[in-house]
């Protein structure tokens, strides 16, 4: 449905250093800095771009937007969230748990805001 995800960050040293610990948990391999300043994830068919704003202004988190990482495990959705705070994130919202989803599925998820806002969530399905 899409190609990629890029978020803004003022500061890419500590974004960096955060989607490095936190998507490293989830079996990522560490962002590579391109030719533009930029810190480019790819796993499973998937991108992630980190950048500063390319119109100069400072980068701002989406009010009402949530990007969602798969887990393999309940494990690793915790070791996510602490990677995170460890690297500066925030956790947010309930603590991990189980949320009962549409359909009667049951998600295992972990709330996070990144260095610069950005809202996060590690998710491990545990009924579909």
């Amino acid at each position: 449905m899409f190609t990629h995800v890029m978020l803004g960050a003022d500061d890419i040293d500590a974004a960096k250093a955060f989607y490095d610990a936190t998507l490293g948990v989830l079996g990522v391999p560490e962002g590579v800095v391109d030719e533009a300043g930029r810190v480019l994830y790819v796993h499973g068919g998937g991108r992630l771009l980190i950048t500063r704003p390319i119109n100069g202004e400072p980068a701002s988190c989406a009010n009402g937007g949530t990007i969602g990482f798969f887990a393999a495990s309940t494990d690793l959705v915790d070791a996510w969230q602490a990677a995170g705070v460890a690297q500066g994130g925030t956790a947010i919202e309930d603590p991990a748990g189980v949320r009962n989803a549409t359909g009667g599925r049951q998600l295992y998820l972990a709330y996070l805001r990144d260095p610069s806002g950005n809202k996060l969530c590690a998710v491990h399905p545990v009924r579909a």
